[in-house]
């Protein structure tokens, strides 16, 4: 599933940018050779798939649960830190440019350069974005509290500015938004991982673990990955598509002066069925982990756990850790 994801963007690019017929053209009689080389590709994911299995036929379902989560953390983690970067510098860059400051500070010629799109995506919002990454694989934090904190000051400043100064611009309202969106896409992954989503339980909390773990693997696969999978095929099928459309033309609103962050709104999705695509995988390996009553995983504790895994010292009256 991870080589195949891999796989298919690369094909994307091949197919939509280059012009490629597509891995599924060689069903019909015109195949060519380029097809052939894009349905390669994914025979060639499948045999790195099995090649890393064999190779780690010792390694617990736990144990790849574990790393596939952990590269998932490092990659919401520099999407965290790039959508703060990119906030704060556009929204810089707007508000110098509603008040006619910003011909002051880069020159005339820079600021109609930074009121096009294109120029403003490609050479400060993507520089912004790798540098995001970088520091956010120098970090152990997830960045969910920063943002969530950022969110509120920018919220805050939009009530202050608009009923105590009488201002208020386009792109304030555009910086809550872009965070916002963020914030609630990119943390669905992680709430995953801590199975902080709401269920609605009418029989799932009274099953044995091994029932669960079933359930779970099940759904990872028809629910969760099935989703995911058709966000990403809609997303980007075609150069109109709902996300690689609005990616590629740099899609900004019509307000004007506000920011030029709408074409992100297109990348929080596919960041979003991307991770959560991730995180599905994991838990597919945990849940069956269960199935296989291996040891470990989250809920062990909460259905072993008693008085006796405790150890009390002498005194004490309250259970410690273990």
């Amino acid at each position: 599933m991870l080589a195949a994801l891999v796989v298919y963007f690369v094909n994307v690019y091949l197919s939509v940018s280059k012009g490629w017929p597509g891995a599924l053209s060689l069903l019909d009689d015109d195949g060519n050779q380029q097809a052939r080389v894009q349905a390669g590709l994914y025979l060639g994911a499948m045999a790195v798939a099995l090649l890393f299995v064999l190779s780690t036929f010792r390694r617990s379902l736990r144990a790849d649960a574990a790393t596939v989560s952990a590269i998932n953390a490092s990659l919401i983690r520099g999407c965290f830190w790039a959508v703060v970067f990119v906030g704060l510098a556009d929204a810089t860059i707007s508000f110098l440019r509603v008040e006619g400051l910003l011909d002051n500070v880069v020159g005339v010629e820079l600021t109609k350069d930074l009121g096009r799109s294109q120029f403003r995506g490609m050479y400060v919002h993507l520089p912004l974005v790798a540098a995001g990454i970088l520091f956010g694989l120098c970090t152990r934090t997830l960045g969910f509290h920063w943002l969530a904190l950022l969110i509120v000051i920018a919220e805050l400043a939009i009530v202050i500015t608009r009923f105590i100064f009488s201002y208020e611009q386009a792109f304030m309202g555009d910086l809550v938004r872009f965070w916002y969106a963020a914030l609630f896409l990119f943390a669905s992954a992680h709430t995953l991982l801590a199975d902080g989503h709401v269920r609605v339980d009418v029989f799932y909390s009274a099953m044995s673990r091994r029932r669960k773990g079933a359930i779970n693997s099940i759904g990872a696969i028809l629910l969760g990955m099935s989703l995911c999978w058709t966000i990403i095929y809609f997303g980007f099928k075609g150069k109109a598509s709902i996300i690689y459309g609005p990616l590629t033309k740099f899609e900004v609103s019509q307000s004007g002066f506000g920011m030029y962050t709408k074409y992100w709104m297109a990348a929080f999705l596919a960041v979003f069925a991307i991770t959560m695509l991730i995180q599905f995988v994991a838990q597919l390996f945990d849940a069956y982990a269960d199935v296989r009553q291996e040891p470990g995983g989250m809920s062990e504790t909460t259905e072993t756990a008693d008085l006796s895994d405790y150890e009390v010292p002498d005194g004490a009256t309250e259970p410690l850790h273990p």
